[in-house]
């Protein structure tokens, strides 16, 4: 993917027009359950209805609940997120805590993005001359052995209490083979592996977060689970290790505010990561963090992929994420 379409909604008061909250609505081909043909018809239908029905801000929290909206998740974290940007005022501070205020910054995991080895290896290299001190690697798309070279000379320059690695293989092995793949990966004494298996295969998956020598964290497996029932369901019978939430996908902050809930009744412990959003999107979801104790690093650090991203206030220095300053150049023109 070398290009991300992105919508952003627009939310203003008719007593207060000039007061405009900003949501992103930016699903991931292939990933989304709303990447589909009529999305953009249906955040038409969403904007003409809120016009002409003048909704107040509380039928907008009560639409957030509806189940028309179910099955949009990401027109749920756009529309979320603009609500709140405008009852703050317009001016991107969703939540007032540390983050947002500037006194404290929140600790990231540094991206390294499958490719030919000596591309994840310079990678690595510049990561690390950043001041990261965990690296998330995407894995599955080279020669496993070549996979396990890499972590292995990582592991050379820097010793697990130096450095954490979390890897991902988003789905890449197979369910007879996994198990033997994770017994050699922990050598490396790795933090935690994203999805080994693909999702929607629960026996399995259920099996290796019972024996694995890795902590297991499920990611694609959350997707579209959107009734509570469903996700008690779920992490009840897979008990993993951890679960990593990312708002476009499951449907906004409060919909992984009830993810958090349920985990940590269970002792299941999770973190937050972006899914490409760009800096509007990035904003919410790292001030919706702040809100929590932050207890290991988060996946908030992708939104500087982009050439064209919108200038903001979020500034990423040694590996940690902080809200510094009060400007947002180029904010998207209201359609």
């Amino acid at each position: 993917m070398r290009t991300h379409q992105v919508y952003y909604l627009h939310l203003s008061d008719s007593d207060e027009p000039e007061v405009i909250g900003v949501g992103e609505c930016a699903p991931l081909p292939g990933l989304s359950i709303d990447a589909r043909p009529d999305l953009e018809a249906k955040l038409g239908q969403l904007a003409a209805n809120v016009a002409a029905r003048q909704l107040t801000a509380n039928d907008l929290q009560q639409m957030l609940k509806f189940a028309d909206l179910r099955e949009w998740p990401a027109i749920r974290f756009a529309l979320e997120t603009a609500l709140l940007d405008m009852q703050q005022g317009g001016n991107k501070r969703l939540y007032a805590n540390d983050f947002s205020e500037g006194r404290a910054g929140i600790p990231i995991n540094g991206l390294i993005w499958m490719g030919e080895k000596n591309f994840m290896q310079e990678q690595i290299r510049k990561k690390l001359s950043e001041g990261y001190t965990c690296l998330k690697l995407k894995i599955g798309s080279l020669d496993f052995a070549t996979e396990l070279d890499i972590l292995h000379q990582i592991r050379e320059v820097a010793g697990p209490e130096d450095l954490t690695i979390r890897v991902d293989a988003n789905g890449a092995f197979a369910p007879d083979e996994a198990f033997r793949k994770l017994e050699r990966l922990a050598r490396y004494s790795l933090h935690s592996i994203e999805q080994p298996i693909r999702q929607g295969q629960p026996e399995q998956m259920q099996q290796l977060c019972a024996y694995t020598p890795i902590p297991i964290a499920l990611d694609e497996e959350l997707i579209g689970v959107q009734e509570t029932e469903k996700q008690v369901e779920l992490l009840d019978f897979i008990k993993p290790q951890y679960i990593i939430l990312k708002p476009t996908l499951v449907g906004g902050m409060q919909a992984s505010a009830d993810w958090i809930k349920l985990a940590e009744e269970r002792s299941i412990d999770w973190w937050m990561t972006s899914a490409l959003e760009s800096n509007i999107g990035l904003n919410a979801i790292s001030q919706f963090t702040a809100n929590y104790t932050i207890s290991i690093p988060q996946g908030l650090g992708t939104g500087q992929l982009y050439h064209n991203n919108i200038d903001s206030p979020l500034q990423i220095k040694k590996g940690w994420l902080w809200y510094s300053g009060d400007t947002w150049r180029e904010l998207p023109e209201q359609a």
